[in-house]
C-alpha cells in the first residue's frame, strides 16, 4: 500500500507516519511543498532510526500521485472529515494509495469535489476539527493490511 501525505506541515507527525510506514513495508509520498526540511532534526527523532527503511517519495503534485496510481491500476482514497463513507467500509486492495491532507487545512476543495466516491472519513465525536495525522494514518492503514492478511508482516 501507500501514503501520501499532503503538504504535511509538522515533522514530528510526518516522523512518526515514517516509522509506521517502515514497520509495515508501505511507501511513504510526501506532496510539496513541505513545512519542513526532509533533513529537520525533529522530522529525524520521531522516525527514530527507521528512515532507511522507508520507501520515500518527494512529489512535486497530488495531480502526480494521483495519476501514477491511475497508471498503475491502483486507487486513491481520500481520507477526510467531509465524506459519508467510513474508512471501514472498502475493499482494501494492496496497491491502494490512502490520502491525507496538511495537519491544518486537510485536503484541497477539489479534491472532495472531484473524487467523491473515494471520499472516507473516520467516525469521531461531534465538534471535534480531526484526530491527529499519524494516529489517523496508523487506524486507516492498519485495516487497509488487516483486510489484506497483513502481507510480508509478522
Amino acid at each position: 500500500m501507500h501514503v501520501v501525505l499532503f503538504e504535511p506541515l509538522i515533522p514530528p507527525n510526518t516522523g512518526n507516519v515514517a516509522r509506521t510506514c517502515a514497520a509495515t513495508r508501505t511507501t511513504l509520498h510526501l506532496v510539496e511543498p513541505l513545512g519542513f526540511s526532509i533533513d529537520d532534526r525533529a522530522l529525524k527523532r520521531a522516525g527514530l532510526d527507521y528512515w532507511h527503511l522507508v520507501d520515500v517519495r518527494v512529489r512535486a503534485s497530488l495531480d502526480e500521485v494521483i495519476a501514477e496510481a491511475a497508471a498503475t491500476g491502483n486507487r486513491c482514497y481520500f481520507i477526510t472529515k467531509h465524506a459519508q463513507k467510513n474508512y471501514t467500509e472498502v475493499e482494501y486492495r494492496e496497491g491502494d494509495y490512502l490520502v491525507f491532507g496538511k495537519e491544518t487545512t486537510g485536503l484541497p476543495a477539489a479534491v472532495h469535489e472531484k473524487y467523491p466516491k473515494y471520499r472516507l472519513r473516520l467516525p469521531m465525536g461531534a465538534g471535534l476539527r480531526s484526530l491527529n495525522l499519524s494516529n489517523s494514518v496508523a487506524i486507516v492503514l492498519y485495516e487497509g493490511l488487516r483486510q489484506l492478511g497483513f502481507p510480508g508482516l509478522v
